[in-house]
């Protein structure tokens, strides 16, 4: 049912032409963030993106997918270049690379709004994609780097659409994802709370499905 929920939009869309979304994905690499945490993250993205629905919906979209890694000022890196979902077996390759990628910052600050307009300058090599995501991940509220607020407004400004995952302490307390909600999202994007990161692979799942299964235009 899920499967044919999701599928469901392209059915009575007409035919992709070119690229619907350019789904850029922000992993939060700061301190806060073990080597233990940093595996669960990338492995949970690319067991997303092996799933089969995932894949389906990505090829359908023509999306184009890249990664980058953020934690404190100065300290983003453009860790996967934008790649096509043209081909059956893309979304599988790009699991594969996004599986063994090292970690480009240890032991730094949490600079939320430099990660966002660093994020929003990678799009001009997929400008025409239809619509432009920065799907970004943390465990924990801005604390270094230039003012949040201009950076994030930097990022709107390009055309970019912001939606999160909350990585969460176990427990019912959501502070993290209330400091998304308020302060990062875009107007109509969304938040997705991790509860822990253990919780991190069935939140990316479906965070790539709602960001990229939505109707053509």
């Amino acid at each position: 049912m899920l499967r044919a929920l999701v599928l469901l939009p392209f059915l009575f869309a007409a035919p992709a032409r070119g690229c619907e979304v350019a789904l850029l994905l922000a992993i939060d690499v700061s301190g806060s963030i073990d080597r233990g945490e940093y595996r669960l993250q990338v492995e949970g993205l690319a067991a997303a993106l092996r799933d089969p629905e995932v894949a389906e919906v990505l090829l359908l979209s023509q999306a184009a997918l890249a990664v980058v890694q953020w934690s404190g000022a100065g300290m983003q890196a453009p860790s996967l270049p934008w790649r096509r979902m043209l081909a059956p077996n893309a979304a599988a390759e790009f699991a594969r690379r996004a599986e063994a990628l090292p970690r480009a910052f240890t032991g730094a600050d949490t600079a939320v709004g430099e990660a966002l307009a660093f994020s929003a300058t990678r799009f001009s090599e997929v400008q025409d994609c239809r619509r432009k995501v920065i799907d970004i991940s943390g465990d924990g509220p801005q604390n270094a780097g230039g003012p949040l607020g201009p950076l994030r407004a930097e990022a709107l400004k390009a055309g970019a659409e912001i939606n999160a995952i909350a990585i969460e302490d176990m427990g019912q307390a959501s502070p993290i994802s209330e400091f998304y909600r308020r302060y990062v999202i875009s107007r109509n994007g969304f938040v997705m709370t991790a509860r822990g990161l253990g919780d991190y692979p069935r939140a990316i799942r479906e965070k790539i499905l709602r960001e990229v299964a939505k109707p053509l235009g």
